[in-house]
């Protein structure tokens, strides 16, 4: 296992290498040139050289490249072209809600798209199965930004129950935003634990377990409802990579302090430094929650193992 996870690690390196490349290649692919925004529309050519060169602009995109990672390698992420202040704290500020949101999120949507798949799957062909699918469906179709608009008017604006936008750390600010967010997950979580609960009741153990004369409700949850995990597992590191990486859409709709939110401001003015330290910031989460799922297997199921 040590073996293994020392390996998988190593992998890693070269990938982040090429997430990073692409990350300021396109970064750069972006319309609009930065200096002249900083500048203004009334600047001359002269000043706006003047800040290309100040902040590095002028130089090749390899030499750019080669310094921003030997920065980010000693922690510093640069400077915000639009509040000249360090990204490394403005990130640092706008993370926490971030992740608050997302595993907010992610755990609502797993606690529902799990059980409402292992109902779909125990029932099949009844009502119930019927039921989760509707739900599960409507749950994919739904845009978050209307999803998240309805629930504004009808728990804050009609009701008054919750209050409609922005976070000052209570329990109920994380309330609709979370639903929003997770909503999508949520069903597909719950068709792909219908999926696999049902490839997993095909197996010759669950019939010979029957036939044993094992209570179904044992066989359900004892031995389908623990293989069954395991590919929903995957599943979950993946949604949960792109629940941090799409929170943007809630968070506008929101008004959430988070990084999505930051992120917009910054393709507005063009804030390189910015928009470059989140995307690696967001690829990083996708390749170590890859490596996690991974670790997680032999929790899961002993059986597995790695050599």
């Amino acid at each position: 296992m040590l073996k293994y996870f020392l390996k998988r690690l190593l992998a890693i390196i070269p990938v982040l290498v090429v997430v990073s490349i692409l990350a300021c290649g396109f970064v750069r692919l972006l319309p609009g040139d930065p200096a002249r925004m900083m500048a203004g529309q009334d600047a001359d050519s002269e000043t706006i050289e003047n800040i290309r060169r100040e902040l590095g602009l002028d130089r090749p995109l390899l030499a750019q490249y080669v310094t921003y990672m030997g920065k980010v390698f000693r922690g510093d992420l640069g400077m915000s072209l639009k509040s000249k202040l360090p990204v490394f704290d403005e990130i640092a500020l706008r993370y926490p809600p971030t992740m608050i949101l997302a595993v907010a999120g992610m755990a609502w949507s797993v606690l529902f798209g799990v059980f409402f798949g292992a109902i779909a799957a125990i029932y099949s062909g009844k009502w119930q199965d019927y039921t989760a699918m509707i739900v599960s469906v409507s749950g994919i179709s739904i845009p978050q930004f209307w999803l998240g608009l309805l629930l504004i008017q009808l728990f804050s604006v009609y009701l008054g129950w919750l209050p409609v936008t922005g976070y000052t750390g209570k329990f109920s600010e994380l309330i609709l935003p979370s639903i929003t967010l997770g909503a999508t997950v949520a069903a597909i979580m719950a068709r792909f634990t219908l999926s696999a609960f049902l490839d997993v009741l095909d197996e010759e153990y669950i019939c010979t377990a029957r036939a044993k004369g094992v209570s179904e409700q044992l066989v359900m949850w004892k031995h389908a409802f623990r293989n069954a995990l395991i590919p929903v597992v995957t599943m979950i590191g993946l949604q949960f990579g792109f629940l941090i990486g799409g929170s943007v859409v809630v968070e506008m709709v929101f008004a959430w302090p988070g990084m999505g939110r930051f992120m917009i401001e910054a393709v507005a003015v063009r804030d390189y430094p910015v928009l470059q330290a989140l995307l690696l910031l967001y690829s990083f989460h996708f390749v170590f929650i890859s490596l996690l799922v991974d670790m997680v297997y032999a929790l899961i199921n002993p059986e597995i193992r790695y050599e």
